[in-house]
């Protein structure tokens, strides 16, 4: 009697096949898990942006309109927060008010730019959440 080694060819097809489905679905879900990851990274950069901000308010008296002044003085984060994000201020930069905005960058783009403001307003609130 002859034995039977190895593997047909409708084995292997299936195996693949199964394998290509698994991929089909893990990549996706890998893909927005870091997605989600990066967006945290730049959600605690603002937030410490902000406790710099208040920080400065109290001892200052005002808001501070310079950001490397912030990130030496009081610990604000440096400006590029990783290879994905960003942060600045933009718009209207006073003693009295300020926004500050992670922009992000590279296959990150896709997810939009994160802000908040000296009254706690963080925008766009959906990516907040999430």
């Amino acid at each position: 009697m002859k034995s039977k080694r190895g593997f047909t060819l409708i084995e292997l097809l299936i195996v693949i096949v199964i394998i290509g489905i698994l991929a089909a679905i893990a990549i996706p879900a890998y893909t927005g898990y870091m997605q989600r990851g990066r967006r945290a990274d730049a959600k605690t950069a603002l937030q410490q942006v902000r406790a710099a901000q208040e920080m400065w308010r109290a001892e200052k008296g005002g808001y501070s309109t310079s950001q490397a002044e912030l990130q030496t003085t009081m610990g604000a984060p440096p400006t590029s927060i990783s290879s994905y994000y960003t942060w600045n201020f933009t718009g209207t930069l006073n003693a009295n008010s300020w926004t500050a905005q992670a922009v992000a960058q590279g296959s990150q783009a896709v997810d939009g730019n994160l802000f908040i403001n000296s009254q706690g307003t963080q925008t766009p609130a959906d990516k907040w959440a999430k």
